[in-house]
Protein backbone atom coordinates (compact mmCIF):
# COMPACT_ATOMS: atom_id res chain seq x y z
CA UNK A 1 0.00 0.00 0.00
CA UNK A 2 1.39 3.39 -0.99
CA UNK A 3 1.02 6.46 1.21
CA UNK A 4 -1.43 8.09 -1.27
CA UNK A 5 -3.70 5.02 -0.87
CA UNK A 6 -3.94 5.56 2.88
CA UNK A 7 -7.34 6.75 4.20
CA UNK A 8 -7.35 10.28 5.62
CA UNK A 9 -6.52 10.24 9.33
CA UNK A 10 -4.39 7.11 9.13
CA UNK A 11 -0.68 6.55 8.81
CA UNK A 12 1.37 3.46 8.07
CA UNK A 13 3.33 2.31 11.13
CA UNK A 14 4.52 -0.94 9.64
CA UNK A 15 3.85 -2.68 6.36
CA UNK A 16 0.14 -3.62 6.32
CA UNK A 17 -0.70 -2.05 9.70
CA UNK A 18 -2.76 1.14 9.64
CA UNK A 19 -3.49 3.13 12.75
CA UNK A 20 -5.64 6.19 13.31
CA UNK A 21 -3.69 9.34 14.11
CA UNK A 22 -6.87 11.39 14.56
CA UNK A 23 -9.98 10.38 16.47
CA UNK A 24 -12.42 8.29 14.46
CA UNK A 25 -15.92 9.71 14.15
CA UNK A 26 -18.43 7.00 15.04
CA UNK A 27 -22.19 6.97 14.63
CA UNK A 28 -25.11 4.99 16.02
CA UNK A 29 -24.96 2.90 12.83
CA UNK A 30 -21.31 1.83 13.11
CA UNK A 31 -20.85 1.87 16.91
CA UNK A 32 -21.11 -1.90 17.35
CA UNK A 33 -18.62 -2.71 14.60
CA UNK A 34 -16.15 0.10 15.34
CA UNK A 35 -16.26 0.12 19.14
CA UNK A 36 -17.78 -3.03 20.61
CA UNK A 37 -16.14 -5.44 18.14
CA UNK A 38 -12.72 -3.77 18.26
CA UNK A 39 -9.79 -5.97 19.25
CA UNK A 40 -8.19 -2.94 20.94
CA UNK A 41 -9.61 -0.86 23.79
CA UNK A 42 -11.64 2.11 22.51
CA UNK A 43 -12.03 5.48 24.20
CA UNK A 44 -15.20 7.22 23.00
CA UNK A 45 -15.64 10.95 23.58
CA UNK A 46 -19.37 11.73 23.68
CA UNK A 47 -19.61 15.42 22.75
CA UNK A 48 -21.65 18.12 21.00
CA UNK A 49 -20.69 21.18 18.97
CA UNK A 50 -22.38 23.64 21.36
CA UNK A 51 -20.70 22.21 24.49
CA UNK A 52 -17.98 24.48 25.94
CA UNK A 53 -16.41 21.83 28.20
CA UNK A 54 -16.33 19.45 25.21
CA UNK A 55 -14.20 21.98 23.34
CA UNK A 56 -11.85 22.05 26.34
CA UNK A 57 -11.20 18.29 26.14
CA UNK A 58 -11.11 18.11 22.32
CA UNK A 59 -7.36 18.91 22.04
CA UNK A 60 -6.59 16.16 24.59
CA UNK A 61 -8.63 13.66 22.58
CA UNK A 62 -6.69 14.64 19.42
CA UNK A 63 -3.38 14.15 21.27
CA UNK A 64 -4.50 10.78 22.68
CA UNK A 65 -5.18 9.51 19.15
CA UNK A 66 -1.51 10.13 18.31
CA UNK A 67 -0.14 9.08 21.71
CA UNK A 68 -1.99 5.73 21.75
CA UNK A 69 -1.81 4.90 18.02
CA UNK A 70 -1.47 1.13 17.72
CA UNK A 71 -2.50 0.54 21.37
CA UNK A 72 -6.04 1.90 21.57
CA UNK A 73 -8.65 3.41 19.29
CA UNK A 74 -9.73 6.96 20.10
CA UNK A 75 -13.18 7.91 18.81
CA UNK A 76 -15.69 10.75 19.00
CA UNK A 77 -19.47 10.60 18.86
CA UNK A 78 -21.63 13.68 18.30
CA UNK A 79 -24.52 13.15 20.71
CA UNK A 80 -26.85 15.51 18.81
CA UNK A 81 -26.47 13.58 15.55
CA UNK A 82 -26.39 10.16 17.28
CA UNK A 83 -28.78 10.07 20.26
CA UNK A 84 -29.36 6.30 20.49
CA UNK A 85 -25.92 5.16 21.69
CA UNK A 86 -25.53 7.82 24.41
CA UNK A 87 -29.02 6.95 25.67
CA UNK A 88 -28.18 3.22 25.69
CA UNK A 89 -25.06 3.87 27.81
CA UNK A 90 -26.73 6.35 30.14
CA UNK A 91 -24.75 9.40 29.05
CA UNK A 92 -26.51 12.15 31.00
CA UNK A 93 -24.01 14.98 30.57
CA UNK A 94 -21.22 15.83 28.18
CA UNK A 95 -18.39 15.52 27.77
CA UNK A 96 -18.47 11.90 28.83
CA UNK A 97 -15.57 9.66 27.87
CA UNK A 98 -16.14 5.91 28.07
CA UNK A 99 -13.37 3.35 27.59
CA UNK A 100 -14.61 0.07 26.15
CA UNK A 101 -12.62 -3.15 26.29
CA UNK A 102 -13.78 -6.50 24.92
CA UNK A 103 -17.15 -4.95 24.04
CA UNK A 104 -17.90 -3.75 27.58
CA UNK A 105 -17.54 -0.47 29.44
CA UNK A 106 -14.31 -0.54 31.44
CA UNK A 107 -14.05 3.08 32.64
CA UNK A 108 -16.09 6.30 32.52
CA UNK A 109 -15.02 9.91 32.90
CA UNK A 110 -17.68 12.63 33.15
CA UNK A 111 -16.90 16.30 32.64
CA UNK A 112 -13.88 18.25 31.48
CA UNK A 113 -10.80 16.79 33.16
CA UNK A 114 -7.04 17.21 32.65
CA UNK A 115 -5.36 14.97 30.08
CA UNK A 116 -3.48 13.20 32.90
CA UNK A 117 -6.77 11.90 34.35
CA UNK A 118 -7.74 10.41 30.99
CA UNK A 119 -4.33 8.84 30.34
CA UNK A 120 -4.25 7.31 33.85
CA UNK A 121 -7.58 5.56 33.27
CA UNK A 122 -6.65 4.51 29.72
CA UNK A 123 -3.30 3.15 30.90
CA UNK A 124 -5.06 1.17 33.64
CA UNK A 125 -7.40 -0.43 31.09
CA UNK A 126 -4.49 -1.22 28.77
CA UNK A 127 -2.60 -2.87 31.65
CA UNK A 128 -5.46 -5.30 32.40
Amino acid sequence: MKMQDTPIGYTILEEAQMVAVHPLHVSDADFTKTVLESKSPVLVDFWAEWCGPCRMVAPFVEELARDYAGQAVIAKMDTDANPQTPMKYGVMGIPTLIIFKDGKEAERIVGAVPKAVITKKLDAVLAK
